[in-house]
């Protein structure tokens, strides 16, 4: 399966495990598991708690899924 088969969907990151397994809540209301894409493994992109992604879900198991995509959020510094 390719990753344009992926249903995609965005949540935020609620809790981080060991091995790379993260619990990320999606807009909806379901919680999912989730790893890295290994596009964000390669260019060492950081994922922390708290931030918000975009997950590709498989229609076959919609409860582990694929973080495509790190969301940019507005700088919070002041002038």
């Amino acid at each position: 399966m390719s990753k344009d088969d992926l249903i995609t969907f965005n949540g935020k990151v609620c809790d981080l495990t060991g091995g790379g397994t993260y619990h990320v809540s999606l807009d909806n209301g379901v919680n999912v598991k989730a790893r890295l894409c290994g596009k964000m493994k390669k260019f060492n992109i950081k994922v922390i708690v708290g931030d918000s992604v975009s997950v590709g879900l498989s229609p076959y198991d919609p409860t582990h899924g694929l973080i495509t995509q790190r969301m940019k959020v507005a700088s919070t510094r002041p002038k």
